[in-house]
């Protein structure tokens, strides 16, 4: 019977992990250069960051839009470029609209608990390097700046270019957000209201020639 039981978890274990999602790197702000480009692209008001929160027992997807934001090239190749994502544009995906809990999760995820969106209003996605189709940025969240690398797919027109990431997980905690969180509180305690700290993202962003 124990026997059993211990291949049980660690069957459910082994799944778990090959549903995880590579982790970004992540280090100091790295410094932006002044780097010369042929042409830029616009960023398009339908690009979005997708994320994924997790608790013990589910958890709730959402995405965020940009408002603004350029992408910057020489020739074909992707140098730099500035999206700016504000917290206003916070969307729950999981629950309909037209259902209380959607207003109050909102509510509570734009509150300093999560978001502090009174306090931070902008998200912002600024790139320091590319080497092939790994994408290095600073990412600015809640007044906290850290460099970020993932991996993306970039395709490019002569009048549209999309970047969209593979799904990959950042620690929340490293840019302030802690509610929640068992590094914050004790997991024991917390029980089902734990929060995991690894948040799942997905970047597509869409832009047009300037």
């Amino acid at each position: 019977m124990k026997k059993n039981i211990a291949i049980a978890f660690l069957t459910c274990g082994l799944l778990l992990a090959c549903k995880n999602e590579p982790k970004a790197a992540v280090e100091d702000a790295k410094e932006v250069k002044e780097i010369v480009t042929t042409h830029n692209y616009t960023i398009k008001p339908d690009s979005k960051i997708f994320w994924q929160a997790n608790k013990i027992v589910g958890g709730h997807t959402g995405s965020f839009s940009a408002e603004e934001g350029i992408l910057k090239f020489e020739g074909e190749n992707l140098k730099g470029g500035k999206v700016t994502f504000p917290i206003k544009t916070l969307k729950v995906t999981d629950i309909p609209e037209t259902e209380e809990s959607y207003g109050k999760l909102v509510g509570h995820l734009l509150s300093p608990d999560f978001f502090d969106m009174e306090k931070y209003s902008n998200a912002t996605f600024e790139i320091t390097n590319v080497e092939g189709n790994k994408i290095t940025g600073n990412l600015n969240l809640k007044g906290i700046t850290k460099s970020i690398s993932f991996d993306a797919i970039i395709t490019h027109s002569e009048d549209l270019v999309q970047v969209s990431s593979n799904k990959f997980t950042i620690d929340r905690t490293l840019w302030g957000i802690e509610y929640n969180s068992g590094k914050i509180a004790d997991p024991a305690e917390l029980g089902d209201y734990l929060i995991k700290d690894d948040v799942e993202i997905k970047i597509d962003v869409k832009a047009s020639k300037s």
